[in-house]
């Protein structure tokens, strides 16, 4: 009965997904919804950006682990992230009226630039919506009582956010999330209250928490300790600004206010809303410490829902997982269109410039089913937790996209030099790192990221001056017709 409640809420969700499809007329509106979006539906979605399914099972897994000290990259970061584009850079990009990010780069710098940093923001997104599509599988697998394996769960999760991804683009992914959200906020309270009444109430799990350390984030006075605190920080915090599902929220919002406000808003939402997973997943260590126990040994991220089917009323069960659903594919479907969007955009377009609009959204929407077999793929090869999938995935975007982002649209001094330098150095510095360097306390992405930015001062120093640097609303007349008639 469960798994039936659960799979009409799925077709409901791909009905108001294929419903919002009727509103994509060009491949502008696939993209960025019209640039028509409300307040509301934007904070929704910036909200919707991380609280999927790292926030609900791998970050409350990994906060049973570590407690707070686990969780410095999300949401700490990840908040800060979204706070730092809404109040810092979605003014400026906003106004230059641009698709992806992918065209700032161009724009400010040159081709090349544009084509290096589009593929490093694609590769980015391998991980992260591959965790989406790892947590659609567990979450049939559960409700199926093991009758749906992960591999067929994942497959059925990854056509359905397809389905209606593939059709409706922006419009699509504004109108379920927003739908969703309602679902998963409501859900997820109701929830914790449950467990929270069961585990002997709100103060009591606090308390115990902070008695076990739980809730001590601050690193030590160590430097080494403080120093690799930082790097899992910066890894979310700068490492996911350049990214093209953030700007797609920026950039569908009707105006700039909401733009702003929209983005560093939802932001803050996300980091408070996050703490009630975490507090619900305490409470199981409460209820059934025995089986927080043995899970943590076999899959640490099946605590909640095995806590839910264990312990919960039928009611609170349908809620439960239609609001886990609802987190999934909130994020799922935004972050399957960014790495399409850009790689049809930035990529492919470069190539075959005198591509017609038309013909344009259909190779974006051809690239949506060819990434969702690429992640669908690596989802059912990769043994690694959901949490460290989506922590991984911001590591390449750190080392070589957010210096050249930063610098461009702060610094007069930044030129095509300069952008080369702070790629190459930054990239080379990670991969070198990463690959030959044994695991210590710093991570490699820190070092990426001060090569690049080392590069990026070099080169605009020593090399030529640019030959222009695009100012707020210089380029809202000139995208628009760039992208109308090619």
């Amino acid at each position: 009965m469960l798994l039936w409640l659960v799979a009409a809420y799925l077709v409901v969700s791909i009905g108001i997904g294929l419903f919002a499809a009727t509103q994509v007329h060009n491949a502008r509106d696939y993209i960025t919804a019209g640039r028509n979006l409300p307040m509301i539906v934007v904070l929704a979605m910036v909200f919707a950006t991380w609280f999927g399914a790292e926030t609900v099972l791998g970050i409350s897994a990994t906060f049973l682990e570590h407690g707070f000290r686990g969780l410095i990259s999300d949401p700490l970061g990840a908040s800060v992230c979204l706070v730092l584009f809404g109040l810092i850079f979605a003014r400026p990009l906003y106004r230059m009226n641009l698709l992806t990010l992918g065209d700032f780069f161009r724009v400010r710098y040159n081709r090349s630039t544009e084509l290096i940093l589009s593929i490093c923001i694609v590769l980015s997104y391998l991980g992260w919506v591959a965790a989406q599509i790892t947590a659609l599988g567990l979450v049939f697998n559960v409700l199926s009582a093991e009758a749906v394996s992960m591999n067929q769960g994942m497959l059925i999760g990854a056509g359905v956010v397809l389905l209606y991804t593939l059709f409706g683009g922006m419009w699509s992914v504004a109108m379920t999330t927003f739908v969703q959200m309602i679902v998963i906020v409501l859900g997820l309270l109701y929830v914790t209250f449950l467990a929270g009444d069961m585990a002997g109430g709100f103060g009591a799990v606090v308390g115990k928490a902070a008695a076990e350390g739980k809730l001590a984030f601050l690193p030590t006075l160590d430097l080494t300790d403080m120093i690799a605190w930082f790097a899992a920080f910066a890894t979310m915090a700068l490492g996911s600004i350049p990214q093209q599902d953030v700007f797609q929220r920026v950039n569908s919002s009707k105006n700039e206010t909401v733009a702003v406000w929209g983005t560093a808003l939802g932001g803050i939402s996300y980091f408070f809303f996050a703490a009630v997973p975490l507090f619900l997943a305490y409470t199981a260590s409460i209820i059934d410490p025995a089986m927080v126990e043995r899970l943590m040994q076999e899959d640490s991220q099946l605590i909640l829902p095995t806590l839910i089917l264990q312990y919960m009323p039928f009611t609170a069960q349908v809620i439960f997982f239609g609001a886990l659903l609802s987190v999934i594919m909130s994020t799922a479907s935004g972050t399957l269109l960014a790495p399409s969007v850009t790689f049809s955009e930035n990529v492919l377009r470069g190539f075959f410039p005198e591509m017609r609009d038309s013909q344009f959204l259909w190779a974006t929407r051809i690239t949506v089913v060819a990434f969702t077999a690429l992640v669908t793929w690596y989802a059912t090869s990769t043994e690694s937790s959901i949490h460290k999938m989506v922590e991984n995935a911001y590591r390449i975007t750190l080392a070589g996209a957010f210096v050249p982002l930063a610098a461009g649209l702060f610094w007069k001094r930044a030129n095509n030099l300069g952008a080369l330098l702070s790629i190459v150095l930054g990239l080379s510095t990670w991969l070198l790192f990463e690959l030959f360097v044994p695991a210590g306390d710093i991570e490699p992405q820190l070092f990426g990221l001060i090569a690049s930015a080392t590069g990026m001062l070099v080169g605009g120093l020593f090399g030529p001056a640019p030959h222009h640097r695009p100012h707020a609303g210089h380029h809202h007349a000139a995208a628009t017709t760039h992208h109308t008639s090619r």
